[in-house]
């Protein structure tokens, strides 16, 4: 009988607290066709810099692994 209590007087406790989040209720978005326009236009300035950045850091990653290129010495270049 006393754990009967203890459980029912944890779960009063536990669903307590818990009204007050379920009396909020869920958040509304009143937010206009031009605010998710304008967002969207921001996304596209963002994707639109990082593809040349990706680009460039392919770029290096790419000349850092590559094996060196052997130069020819100044007698062979001016001799041709």
């Amino acid at each position: 009988m006393k754990t009967k209590k203890v459980c029912l007087g944890l779960i009063v406790l536990l669903l307590g607290t818990a009204t007050t989040a379920f009396a909020a209720g869920g958040r509304e978005d009143n937010s206009g066709i031009f605010v998710w326009v304008f967002l969207g236009f921001c996304a596209l300035i963002v994707v639109a810099q990082l593809i040349p950045a990706l680009m460039v850091l392919f770029g290096l990653a790419k000349g850092i692994s590559s094996a060196p290129v052997k130069e020819k010495p100044a007698e062979e270049v001016v001799s041709n």
